[in-house]
């Protein structure tokens, strides 16, 4: 056992564990995320961007670092939490142990922690901040502190500072990086299409300076209420009849942008059992999902939809709209390490590019 750390909430209490990782202390806003595998994607995922988070499933670490299933080139979480970490890997495709990863990316981590405990209290209290500590009670300055902790600057701290081109593909795809993870550009290519990734401070008349056949909105962290001038630039689009495709925090900003309204959610969903419900056929679909914030449904005006709906707790999972050529969708169709069950949504796109595309022609 390694030195006691702990983690203490913004309403006082203390958890003990052991200290891992790259140990110092930190604040960020604590989430849990339910899924038993992909936790490389978890900490590689860019939309994970000042959370402290968390595992439910207790033993993690047991395949190993796999470099190739990174979503992005950096970790971006606050600090990393879980019950159990394994120390010796047994995968063939493994490169490392999970600690090699997280000293790496200068990410402190607590394991020993009651986490079936603590996720009971995120469930009922809702998402909170917290406190990577080397002692167990913080003094009143720095609880208030901690309290007034905000996620801030998100997309700005995550996104591309250039553009990029990969593939060779007869059709282009704008993939405007909002925090977007790799498994989005690799969906894309598998299609034979040719994707150039765009930084978030692009303008509309620049995106559509690319030439594209479509643009894809791409996932990403914080509240997406916050990003004024994306959401003005992606508004821009809506009149040029270029299909779009918004995925996570892509698909919030375009409900904004067409006049809807989001609100933060309780505790969120983050894992990779979220039931979703197609509203047209009544078939459900298991997704996997990161995010804390939703579209208010109720709130869409005329000419936009809701397509799909959480099967849990209702809140709107997909939207179409009537007037241009565009849809998106709360999770993730591209999910590593999965489910997938709803990767046929890229085809549907692709559909849409060459339908846009043909009518043009004409």
């Amino acid at each position: 056992m390694g030195e006691t750390g702990y983690l203490v909430l913004e309403n006082g209490q203390a958890f003990a564990g052991e200290r891992r990782g790259a140990w110092h202390e930190v604040s960020g806003e604590l989430v849990f995320t339910t899924g038993m595998t992909g936790y490389l994607e978890t900490l590689s995922d860019p939309s994970y961007y000042g959370q402290i988070v968390m595992q439910t499933f207790p033993l993690i670490g047991n395949y190993g670092v796999i470099p190739a299933d990174y979503e992005s080139g950096a970790s971006h979480v606050r600090a990393y939490i879980a019950r159990d970490m394994c120390d010796a890997p047994s995968n063939f495709r493994a490169q490392g142990k999970l600690e090699d990863y997280l000293l790496e990316q200068n990410v402190p981590a607590l394991t020993g922690v009651d986490t079936r405990r603590l996720t009971r209290i995120v469930r009922e209290h809702g998402v909170m901040n917290a406190r990577l500590c080397d002692k167990p009670i913080l003094d009143a300055d720095a609880l208030a502190a901690l309290k007034a902790y905000r996620v801030t600057n998100a997309v700005e701290s995550v996104t591309t500072d250039t553009e990029q081109t990969e593939g060779k593909g007869g059709m282009r795809v704008v993939l405007w990086d909002f925090g977007a993870k790799r498994n989005i550009a690799r969906s894309l290519l598998r299609r034979g299409l040719t994707v150039v990734t765009a930084p978030a401070s692009a303008t509309a008349e620049r995106i559509m300076a690319l030439r594209p056949d479509g643009v894809m909105l791409s996932n990403g962290p914080g509240d997406p209420a916050e990003n004024v001038g994306i959401i003005a630039q992606i508004q821009k689009l809506f009149g040029a009849r270029i299909p779009i495709f918004g995925i996570c925090l892509g698909h919030q900003m375009m409900a904004l942008a067409y006049g809807a309204q989001t609100e933060k959610l309780k505790y969120g969903h983050r894992g990779a059992n979220q039931p979703v419900c197609e509203t047209a056929t009544g078939r459900v679909y298991i997704t996997s999902q990161n995010h804390g914030y939703c579209v208010v449904a109720d709130t869409l005006p005329k000419g936009a939809h809701e397509s799909f709906a959480n099967a849990n707790d209702g809140t709107c999972e997909g939207i179409e709209y009537e007037d241009f050529p565009a849809f998106s969708v709360q999770f993730h169709p591209e999910a590593c390490a999965g489910p997938q069950d709803t990767a046929f949504l890229f085809d549907r796109f692709h559909t849409c590019m060459k339908e846009v595309k043909a009518n043009a022609a004409r």
